[in-house]
């Protein structure tokens, strides 16, 4: 059993199976990690649109409330001067 296990482990078939074993596993692992990349880089795309998207109601509601009147003497003058 021994000798069979060092003539296996010695020779050159076996070596070349496992230098292409290994090759084909680093592979592998190199494009699931690529796979994982792009998914993580997928979520941040769509974070950063939904955060832009919140940005800009925020910041309509912010100007809204600038040019809103401020009491109803503002209003009675708008009405009468057919501006609302």
């Amino acid at each position: 059993m021994g000798a069979l296990f060092t003539w296996i482990t010695g020779s050159r078939f076996a070596l070349a199976v496992g230098k292409w074993a290994a090759i084909a596993l680093a592979i592998s692992l190199f494009l699931l990690s690529l796979r994982r990349s792009g998914e993580r880089a997928g979520r941040l795309a769509e974070r950063l649109e939904n955060q832009e998207k919140v940005n800009e109601i925020q910041r309509k509601m912010l100007e809204a409330t600038a040019r809103r009147l401020r009491n109803r003497d503002e209003l009675a003058k708008r009405l009468l001067d057919g501006q609302f």
